[in-house]
């Protein structure tokens, strides 16, 4: 597999949204079963979201399945607290059964590498013979030292231990709306490493498709903002107008034209 083949896929969320309930409940006069008897309401959720008061977002859930991702995905994923998480076990034992996939990143000259070696030819005569590797040259040499182990019947939680981060791993995991919104922001960034923001645009697909009136502006910091938070970190790539330089544009503003836009 290579970095962008991961696929993602909606288990649970959308449909009959909460977020609405949620934030009338709390300025309503009215009791607790006429609330809940109300019709949804599209606009409370849109001022909740526009206001920036997004607690209410907290009691819409979301499950994804994910896999044919990296370990090093794993590790940048499980960095959001506010999320629950169930990853397949890599100890239990399968008796040689565990597929063992990897991803690859998509690189330029990775695969190949080559190494001198000195070899003994003809008596006491020292020649130098160039040994070319792949990457999946390397690959092949971990899992079958990996089998090996399981021959020999030692301990597949063991045995992962010489597993190169870019096993794949498979998981189930849960956010709430307000918590997804704050994740895709990081991880939808250019900025962001290519396998984490693959799994992160995936994500944002699926949910402004399940939940339109929650994920409508959600994205990169750049889209709720209007300008790039990043400064001198700015993606190569990007042309938003970033933090500073919006900024500098303020204050060239005299005072009359600065007041008039309030």
């Amino acid at each position: 597999m290579n970095v962008g083949d991961g696929k993602v896929v909606l288990i649970a969320g959308g449909g009959e949204i909460y977020t609405d309930l949620a934030g009338r409940f709390v300025g309503s006069t009215r009791n607790l079963e006429d609330i809940i008897a109300s019709d949804y309401n599209k606009k409370i959720v849109e001022n909740i979201i526009s206001a920036g008061h997004e607690a209410a977002l907290e009691f819409d859930y979301f499950i994804f399945g994910v896999e044919g991702y990296s370990r090093v995905a794993e590790a940048q994923l499980i960095r959001k607290r506010l999320a629950s998480y169930m990853i397949k076990s890599g100890r239990i034992e399968k008796e040689g059964e565990r597929d063992f996939n990897v991803v690859l990143p998509k690189v330029d000259n990775f695969q190949d590498f080559h190494v001198e070696k000195e070899m003994k030819v003809y008596g006491n005569k020292i020649e130098k013979m160039t040994l070319t590797y792949t990457a999946h040259d390397i690959l092949d040499l971990i899992e079958r030292w990996y089998n090996k182990g399981i021959e020999l019947g030692y301990k597949e939680e063991d045995l992962r231990y010489l597993k190169p981060q870019a096993t794949e791993f498979k998981a189930i995991v849960a956010m709430n709306a307000h918590a997804l919104r704050d994740w895709f922001r990081i991880r939808c960034c250019k900025n962001a490493q290519t396998e984490i923001r693959d799994m992160a645009t995936k994500m944002l697909r699926l949910s402004k498709e399940a939940a339109p009136d929650l994920f409508k502006d959600a994205g990169p910091n750049c889209v709720r903002m209007g300008y790039c938070p990043e400064n001198k970190m700015q993606h190569e790539d990007c042309n938003i107008i970033t933090k500073d330089e919006m900024a500098d544009a303020l204050n060239m503003l005299d005072v009359d034209q600065f007041n008039h836009l309030f």
